[in-house]
């Protein structure tokens, strides 16, 4: 009897570990791979040109005060998305955030699914931003502060911030935000694609150096790679990507570790680039090696020369799609220049730094949004 139960056990159990090999294997093998140039090129046959915004809504100073339910304001959302289809955009860039998902993850998924209802609306696609190293290491959910007077980007929050990179028992949860966020919309036409870590590098220049941990970088490594696996394994039918913001492109060899991560693990090809037109036309160039579609995700800094009316011609020549920083003036203040955390400013700027709108929908420079629509095909 004995020996019967003892190989009833070793039955069972080899059963069961033989479903859970089978199921773990069923699993890697649902994992999407990383899209092939000939994948990511159809893909992009099926897009128009892209040309929009990086989106907050005027009246939120960060990804928390535009998504938390208290602040969620739709009408003014649904506004401002209309004046950008007025300039013939067709593309907004977003940020999300860990900590709403992790405060209420169905209603953050609603509101979601309501501010993709309204983009659509506008016939514009949203490209989603799943993490973001800029900024405010630190965050609070609820009430979020005001903005400090005359200071660029006052208010605006790293994802999932220094706390979380510190402390690897946290990745569980990221990793429900990164495949809860992205399997709920894998399928959905109304989303561009998943733009998984914002300047993942970024160490915050003077803004908070102060507090920034200096091994920041090491801390980010691992988890971008987790994030990108952990997107693919909900297998969306939208590209994911991640930008490369700075440094030197030309050849694998010079660039950083965190750099060659970023576009290896990409569907598509993305980039920032706030300098003047020359170093942007090289930077495509450079990146044309590797026959994949390329979109700028951030650009468009007047002083520096990164201009509509410079950048989007060369944009349209190489059929790059273009995602400039700043719409609305609002309680992000990017009127304002990087600078103006270390420089006293009393006033708006002589020139603006970022946006195109005031408040009222009127243009900052009307010259500059007429070059807007006739490009887009809106004038």
């Amino acid at each position: 009897m004995q020996k019967n139960t003892f190989i009833f056990i070793a039955l069972f159990a080899s059963i069961l570990l033989g479903s859970c090999t089978e199921t773990q294997k069923q699993e890697t093998e649902s994992n999407r791979e990383i899209w092939t140039k000939e994948q990511a090129n159809a893909w992009y046959e099926d897009q128009e040109w892209l040309v929009g915004p990086n989106f907050t809504p005027s009246n939120a100073i960060n990804q928390l005060e535009m998504w938390q339910e208290e602040t969620y304001d739709s009408v003014t959302i649904d506004r401002e998305l209309g004046w950008a289809a007025d300039l013939g955009m067709n593309t907004v860039r977003v940020y999300l955030h860990d900590a709403l998902y992790e405060q209420d993850s169905l209603g953050f998924l609603h509101r979601i699914d309501h501010f993709l209802g309204l983009a659509d609306k506008h016939n514009i696609k949203t490209l989603l931003v799943i993490f973001d190293s800029c900024w405010d290491p630190f965050f609070e959910l609820g009430k979020q502060r005001e903005p400090t007077p005359f200071t660029h980007n006052s208010g605006w929050v790293q994802s999932p911030g220094q706390l979380a990179l510190k402390d690897s028992t946290q990745y569980p949860r990221l990793e429900r935000y990164v495949k809860g966020v992205i399997k709920r919309f894998a399928n959905d036409q109304r989303v561009l694609g998943w733009d998984i870590w914002n300047e993942p590098d970024n160490m915050t220049g003077p803004s908070y150096e102060k507090v920034e941990t200096p091994d920041k970088v090491a801390l980010v490594l691992p988890l971008l790679r987790k994030s990108f696996a952990w997107a693919r394994s909900v297998n969306p039918s939208q590209p994911i990507t991640s930008g490369v913001w700075s440094g030197d492109w030309s050849s694998e060899e010079k660039m950083k570790p965190i750099e060659r991560l970023q576009v290896e693990e990409s569907d598509i090809i993305t980039f920032h680039n706030y300098d003047g037109p020359e170093d942007f036309e090289e930077r495509i160039q450079w990146l044309q090696r590797y026959e994949k579609p390329i979109i700028c995700t951030e650009y468009m800094a007047r002083p520096n020369g990164s201009t509509f009316a410079t950048f989007l011609p060369i944009a349209k020549k190489y059929n790059v799609g273009m995602i400039n920083w700043g719409f609305v003036d609002g309680k992000t203040q990017t009127k304002f220049p990087w600078d103006s955390w270390t420089k006293t400013y009393t006033d708006e700027p002589p020139v603006w730094f970022h946006d195109i709108l005031r408040g009222d929908g009127s243009p900052y420079d009307p010259a500059e949004t007429e070059v807007i629509k006739s490009l887009t095909g809106a004038k």
